[in-house]
């Protein structure tokens, strides 16, 4: 990649020796050719010009002019009059010369689940917050935050919750992380301290979960899902649960009311934890809205979400609500972590929330994400009849059953070929059990008209 500076380069670091024997034009030589063969610099990159690196090595000018001039002369730079002066192709790394060009094909349509649509990122509105968080924040708010994050943002985002997700949510419950994945850690990192040796997880599941509990040596035991959610009954004797209870990842389906009170009842039995990842709880389509699992039993649930799926991943946002007795925890673990999360960020994120722009985006994509469903299921209706969609109550993918006999892997192959991404349910399950072939099919980030295409490209290959 070429590096380009909108004004002046910065200064090179080269050295001269007055005392050695070699003229300083030589040495001024020697070390740009050697910054240029060992990759300091790179093709493209613009030096200083001729009198401002006399100015800094301290030479005349006319030192510099003839280096300058000598490695032109070899290839090394290159310059053209009136213009400054660049680094040119020869001398560079041998590495970089002699990598081998791999080619992969491009994909027409990639439905990847997981991927809001980054094309709809709502960049004046957040430009406009980000400014008004810069214009108005005290001088105080620059120095090094609260592991737990700006008090503003902590506060807006308690009030969201209790409004829109009818969780038990106070400001001083609130810890704000760079995204769900940081989150999670902290949060098990506390209940680790406090004896924490076995996390139940759903299966099929997110499994980067699993590798976040692996590493703070916590045991992992898959627990199935059903039509109603995860089967509580077989929790066994886990200290801890991972639950997707809006809309369960990846299979879509809802946590039931009855499933709800039954490991609510199973924490309290245990006196265990309830980890709720807040997942695709922001777009639901046609049903009533679905309260947080923490609302039935703030003492026992933590509340985990982000901004990953409701803005864009890139912007590592999220928050966990603690039960009172974690917070200190799992804010001292965010501030030995990094110090805490960018403060303009989660002002920004603050004045996005309260001015209603937050919410005004999220109504936009829900009507979006609904029309991309809903040519999705026509088009796999249409032209695969054969195939059964589940998973539609909320967030951007579905499950779609293939018929018995159908090789997942044969049909992600295949489809390779023609330019289009599919996904195996295989991928999100941990245990051996015999299960009929699946995929899950990512809606987010693929324009609407790309999501038919993608079904016709594919249709005789689902069976």
């Amino acid at each position: 990649m070429t590096v380009e500076w909108s004004t002046s380069p910065p200064p090179l670091v080269l050295r001269v020796d007055r005392d050695a024997p070699d003229l300083l034009r030589d040495q001024l030589q020697d070390a740009l050719r050697d910054a240029i063969r060992d990759g300091r610099l790179v093709r493209g990159e613009r030096l200083p010009s001729s009198r401002a690196l006399a100015g800094e090595l301290g030479v005349a000018r006319g030192v510099v002019t003839e280096c300058y001039a000598q490695l032109q002369a070899e290839g090394y730079l290159r310059s053209q009059r009136g213009s400054a002066t660049w680094v040119g192709d020869a001398g560079l790394p041998t590495a970089e010369a002699a990598l081998p060009s791999v080619e992969v094909p491009p994909l027409r349509v990639d439905l990847r689940p997981g991927l809001p649509d980054l094309s709809s990122f709502p960049r004046a509105d957040w430009a406009r917050c980000l400014r008004d968080a810069v214009r108005d924040a005290p001088d105080a708010v620059l120095g090094y935050p609260d592991g737990a994050g700006v008090p503003e943002l902590r506060e807006v985002l308690a009030g969201y919750l209790r409004r829109v997700r009818n969780a038990h949510a106070r400001a001083s419950e609130v810890v704000v992380c760079a995204g769900f994945a940081q989150g999670l850690h902290l949060v098990l990192q506390a209940l680790v301290a406090r004896g924490l040796t076995t996390l139940a997880v759903e299966d099929p599941g997110d499994r980067d979960s699993h590798a976040v509990a692996a590493g703070l040596g916590i045991r992992v035991v898959p627990v199935p899902v059903d039509a109603d959610g995860i089967v509580v009954e077989a929790l066994g004797e886990a200290g801890a649960v991972l639950v997707t209870p809006a809309h369960q990842s990846p299979t879509g389906v809802l946590l039931s009311a009855r499933r709800r009170q039954e490991l609510v009842a199973w924490a309290r039995e245990r006196d265990a934890a309830i980890l709720e990842d807040d997942y695709d709880a922001e777009f639901r389509y046609g049903d009533e809205p679905v309260g947080a699992l923490q609302g039935l039993a703030p003492d026992r649930v933590v509340l985990l979400g982000s901004v990953s799926k409701s803005l864009a991943p890139g912007l590592r946002l999220g928050w966990v609500v603690c039960p009172p007795e974690l917070v200190r925890s799992v804010a001292d673990g965010k501030a030995l972590a990094d110090r805490g999360s960018p403060v303009l960020d989660q002002l920004a994120l603050a004045w996005m929330v309260r001015s209603g722009r937050y919410d005004r985006h999220l109504r936009r994509m829900r009507v979006r994400y609904a029309q991309r469903r809903a040519v999705l299921v026509g088009a796999l209706r249409e032209h695969a009849p054969g195939v059964r969609v589940g998973g539609l109550a909320a967030g951007f993918h579905v499950v779609a059953t293939l018929p018995p006999g159908v090789s997942e892997e044969e049909v992600i192959a295949a489809a390779r070929e023609r330019s289009v991404g599919l996904y195996p349910m295989s991928g999100y399950r941990t245990s051996s059990v015999a299960a009929g072939p699946q995929l899950v099919l990512g809606y987010g980030n693929v324009r609407t008209p790309a999501v038919a295409d993608a079904i016709l490209r594919v249709a005789d290959l689902l069976g």
